[in-house]
């Protein structure tokens, strides 16, 4: 019996060895992270596999380019971490991925087992022993604590089933780094190998769709209003077909932009805070709302202040909802739902239109809501002209979303951050192939646009990759730019420097008279003692051009894109605010019955 253990030892694998060997049967092809020393047996067995590492030189430039990895891919990314200070640096990242449903595991090394209680190097340990990963509690769908290594096959094959199924989201896998370094033999692996991949997805039966196709039929005024849960599907397709037999006008949240390409005859556009008029008036007007994948956000429904973007449930009111979503807790949160319906999005869609077609051959042509659509499109581009072909310099931030759109090939993919390269572009700047931009809706991270566009990059090689961002989002993390150089990304930083954390400044300005603590010293045509983001891509070994005219942007765009190269264009740009059609809850806190907003600072 004693020869029989020791044979088991010597020809078995560690559990990071499993490990590995587990992900490359899941064609995992990066792991993101950052070492350290409860982490390098995983990386040992990480250098004897396919697999690439991404070393970053922050742990929440991991998180952010595993959650772009992931959007593009449609597959949980994966992130390896180091205990504590590596899981809280971690941690901003991956909150951002579960408030926007991005699947993701991360894997994180911990103080061993045998020193519970003991209080070692690095561990987070004030009010409890072996519990870091409680850290992650509030945000991830589960966090589990392997604490026997015979459990860890069973754990990761229900951290990747968890973490794509159902309302996507991230996981943790936290592990002690003795059991890391642990032999055993694969036998528990063996068995959840022969284990499906992938769970089928709930859809609907026809007799409630058929529910839903009538109900539509016979509405008036109806209004499909989409979220980024068609894209987390991989539904923009199924949507198409549906609201274009149906002649559905599309609405979309800010997660939801990209869902149809935005010159289909039907989008409409954003809604909420930084909708159009033109959207948030028919949302106002719809007699029956056909939500699918939305969770009816804050921003997206102007704070759910009726009279802004959507009435329903206001007294008088008789707007219908029907709302499919993956997750019910989502149906009826924040209005209430006449017909709910847990679903996934794609197959949902697909019923729905094989049923329309049954019930309505001919389908709907709503003839004169495609022409009002038009009609704004064409008046609202009118109105932005001037800026958006201003000289000004610093230069207007219409002027830089307009030249940029002319750069890029239709299907290039963009990442942006927060401020103008988020709520501007959602209004603003065409996205022409559905799912090719990436934003932090949720969580609104400040920081996720550059090292997104690392992620994005690696999953999508072929894809011109830019990155929107703006001077105080490029200053969080700019060392993600040292994991660009050395993997030869050919991504485009492209810096909306104003100098300052515009919005914020905008606001602060508009309530109080003042920018304190929201702008830096000096202009953004000259700071005052400031950083040049184009010396610091190139002390990275990266190009880096500080526009200095308006003339000056698409060339430089056209030509960073032809070189191949990772490039950061540094570009001063005018503080305007964003125009606004609908409401934000913060502005009656700021400044009760007055009608104030954001102001140029």
């Amino acid at each position: 019996m004693v020869g029989q253990e020791a044979v088991t030892k010597v020809s078995g694998k560690t559990v990071a060895e499993h490990i590995v060997d587990f992900l490359q049967r899941r064609d995992v092809e990066h792991v993101f992270g950052l070492c350290g020393h409860t982490n390098i047996a995983v990386l040992a067995a990480l250098a004897e596999s396919p697999i690439d590492f991404v070393t970053v030189r922050h742990e929440q430039i991991a998180s952010h380019a595993a959650d772009a990895y992931a959007r593009v891919t449609g597959r949980a990314s994966v992130v390896l971490s180091h205990l504590s200070p590596g899981l809280t640096n971690c941690a901003t990242g991956v909150a951002n991925a579960a408030l926007d449903c991005i699947p993701m595991v991360v894997i994180a090394g911990d103080i061993p087992t045998h020193y519970y209680g003991k209080h070692p190097h690095q561990e987070v340990n004030l009010h409890a022993d072996a519990a870091q990963w409680e850290i992650y509690r509030p945000f991830v769908k589960r966090a589990w604590r392997v604490d026997r290594a015979d459990l860890i096959a069973e754990i990761l094959e229900k951290a990747f089933h968890l973490a794509e199924s159902g309302q996507p989201g991230p996981v943790l896998v936290n592990v002690p780094m003795d059991i890391f370094s642990e032999v055993i033999p694969s036998d528990t692996f063996d068995r959840v190998a022969r284990n499906t991949r992938a769970l089928n997805k709930p859809s609907i039966d026809d007799e409630t769709a058929r529910a839903i196709v009538q109900k539509i039929a016979n509405a008036k005024t109806p209004v499909a209003y989409v979220g980024g849960g068609i894209l987390l599907a991989q539904a923009s397709e199924e949507l198409d077909a549906f609201a274009t037999h149906m002649g559905l006008p599309v609405a979309h949240s800010l997660m939801g932009k990209g869902a149809l390409r935005d010159n289909h005859p039907l989008v409409m556009g954003m809604t909420g805070f930084w909708g159009t008029a033109l959207v948030n008036q028919t949302c106002l007007a719809a007699d029956v709302v056909f939500a699918v994948g939305t969770r009816f956000k804050e921003a997206d429904c102007s704070s759910w202040y009726p009279g802004f973007t959507f009435n329903i449930g206001t007294e008088g009111n008789d707007t219908s909802v029907i709302h499919i979503d993956i997750e019910p807790q989502e149906i009826g949160r924040n209005y209430p739902t006449e017909i709910g319906v847990v679903a996934d999005a794609k197959a949902a869609l697909r019923v729905l239109t094989r049923m329309a077609k049954e019930m309505y051959p001919d389908g709907f042509d709503r003839v004169e809501k495609k022409a009002e659509i038009a009609a704004f499109r064409e008046r609202f581009t009118a109105s932005n002209a001037e800026m958006q072909t201003s000289s000004a310099f610093p230069m207007m931030p219409e002027r830089i979303l307009a030249d940029t759109r002319s750069a890029l090939p239709d299907d290039a993919i963009i990442t942006t951050d927060v401020g103008w390269n988020k709520n501007g572009v959602g209004q603003q700047f065409d996205i022409l192939t559905p799912g090719s931009i990436l934003t932090p809706g949720g969580f609104a991270t400040m920081g996720f646009g550059p090292p997104a566009a690392i992620g994005a990059k690696l999953a999508a090689p072929d894809r011109v990759v830019l990155s929107l961002v703006g001077d105080g989002g490029f200053g969080q993390n700019p060392s993600m730019l040292a994991t660009a150089v050395e993997l030869d990304l050919a991504i485009i930083w492209l810096v909306m420097n104003n100098n300052a954390f515009g919005t914020i400044a905008g606001l602060q300005k508009a309530h109080y008279g003042l920018t304190y603590g929201t702008t830096f010293p000096g202009t953004p045509e000259a700071p005052k003692n400031g950083p040049s983001y184009a010396e610091i891509a190139r002390a990275y070994g990266a190009e880096g051009i500080r526009i200095s005219s308006a003339d000056e942007l698409l060339p430089g765009l056209r030509a960073a894109i032809a070189s191949g190269r990772p490039t950061v264009l540094d570009v001063p740009m005018i503080n305007n605010p964003t125009p606004t059609t609908g409401h934000w809850n913060i502005l009656d806190i700021y400044s009760p019955e007055k009608d104030v907003s954001h102001v140029a600072t």
